[in-house]
């Protein structure tokens, strides 16, 4: 007898180098872990989401198996997205922005292009030199179509490994790659231009349109994928402060609280009586959400309306009543 097969649902993850590891160490925040028993293996699990099988590959090859359909979702860069997600409509981006893994797609010269600061000056260059460009890059469609859109006459030289020795090795003008701290780049006397930043990237979380459409196994995976990550990623820069306050009233002291700008929390205090063991009854605890960067300003003003015993803890979730996301997604299904 043939045995159903299980865990249907895919997700894959970048297999080597910081991206990978950065998106092990972001599910593992959301409160979702990846479980590897043996690290040779290309397949994991996720304990949290028993439906789910883990898969790693390349970035690019998540974008291309994703949008085929043998995958259902991946995390992996916008860069490689864009490069690949093809016309037809397949992939969908469900976040954009889980923020690791920032970069850009940029343009580089050499450093020896004395003028040639942005891309109004290397059009410009292009024409003195009365030949097309030569540029090396490893993203031919975003490439092509922004220096089409700029109107500089190119050829694109495809490359792998290491692009930016093409100029001084003598095989490419300029390159077109990605660039995060731009040290790589100065190392080898290069120089991105002003505004020659093709694509923006950071790591984002896909899936294809058909699995979420026929699956409901998969829509369920992508409602706890969303939760989870939304949830962790509006809660990251916050913190709780619980502060004990003397009043008449939970309303006379929310209206002490209204009267400072940073300690009024996400909709407002949640006020409670303190039950004491004898002394003044008029004793009330006070617990708000505030921003992390803002925290010695929420203390103070708390303190300047008649907080004492101020404790303050990390938050690891903010869930909403509906993740937004999720709510984008089902709207973009239904409109097919």
């Amino acid at each position: 007898m043939v045995q159903p097969l299980q865990n249907l649902v895919r997700l894959s993850l970048p297999s080597k180098g910081r991206l990978a590891e950065d998106a092990l160490a972001f599910l593992q925040a959301c409160g979702l872990s990846v479980y590897k028993p043996n690290p040779r293996q290309y397949e994991a699990t996720i304990p949290s989401l028993p439906g789910l099988t883990v898969l790693f590959q390349r970035p690019a090859d998540i974008v291309v198996s994703v949008r085929d359909g043998s995958v259902d979702f991946g995390i992996t860069g916008i860069d490689v997205i864009e490069e690949r997600r093809g016309e037809n409509g397949s992939l969908m981006v469900l976040h954009e922005s889980l923020g690791f893994g920032a970069c850009a797609l940029c343009l580089a010269v050499p450093e020896i292009w004395n003028g040639v600061d942005s891309v109004a000056r290397l059009r410009q260059y292009v024409e003195e030199l009365g030949r097309p460009l030569r540029v090396a890059t490893k993203y031919p469609v975003l490439t092509g179509r922004f220096l089409r859109n700029a109107g500089i006459p190119h050829v694109l030289i495809s490359a792998e490994g290491t692009l930016e020795t093409a100029p001084a090795i003598g095989y490419a003008d300029i390159i077109s790659d990605l660039v995060s701290s731009g040290q790589t780049l100065r190392d080898n006397r290069l120089r991105p231009l002003t505004d020659g930043v093709i694509q923006p990237s950071q790591a984002a979380l896909i899936a294809n349109r058909a699995s979420l459409q026929r699956s409901p196994e998969a829509l369920q995976i992508a409602r706890q994928l969303l939760e989870y990550i939304e949830a962790y990623l509006r809660a990251r820069d916050e913190v709780a402060i619980f502060a004990n306050m003397r009043g008449t009233s939970p309303e006379e002291l929310a209206t002490r609280i209204f009267t400072q700008p940073t300690i009024a929390g996400l909709q407002g205090p949640t006020i409670s009586r303190v039950i004491v063991r004898s002394g003044d009854p008029n004793w009330y605890a006070v617990n708000v959400i505030v921003p992390r960067s803002r925290l010695f300003q929420a203390i103070s003003e708390l303190r300047a309306v008649g907080g004492s015993g101020v404790v303050v803890v990390p938050v690891n979730y903010i869930f909403e009543e509906e993740p937004p996301r999720y709510t984008a997604m089902l709207k973009a299904l239904a409109e097919g």
